[in-house]
């Protein structure tokens, strides 16, 4: 299992926090120190069954500035999103974790969190 988190934020270390306590073996990714490729998020995106403008956080400023608010959501558009993702890690929704089973979930809600959390 690996989990995409930024330590700043509290649901990342909220979804840590409940795999330590279920003794949980997992990888850590600073995704903002360690960015993922456009073909990981393409892989993440699927194993999500999402897509990229789902798991964008478009009020972060950098989205803003592209206007992505305003970007198209079809499947022609999918690169764009992409790659503005993996330029601008910090446009990713988090935590990510990507369970050993397959799928993968964006943690924060405490369901999506406890769907990956064994138990």
């Amino acid at each position: 299992m690996e989990i995409w988190i930024n330590p700043r934020c509290t649901k990342c270390r909220v979804a840590i926090s409940e795999l330590d306590a279920a003794g949980a073996e997992y990888t850590v990714r600073r995704y903002l120190e360690d960015p993922p490729s456009a073909a990981e998020l393409e892989q993440v995106l699927e194993r999500l069954s999402l897509e990229p403008w789902d798991i964008t956080r478009t009020d972060e400023a950098v989205a803003k500035e592209l206007g992505m608010k305003q970007w198209g959501r079809t499947p022609a558009d999918r690169s764009a999103w992409i790659a503005a993702m993996a330029e601008h890690p910090i446009l990713i929704q988090r935590p990510i974790i990507t369970a050993d089973d397959g799928h993968a979930v964006v943690a924060r809600s405490p369901e999506a969190l406890a769907s990956v959390v064994p138990r």
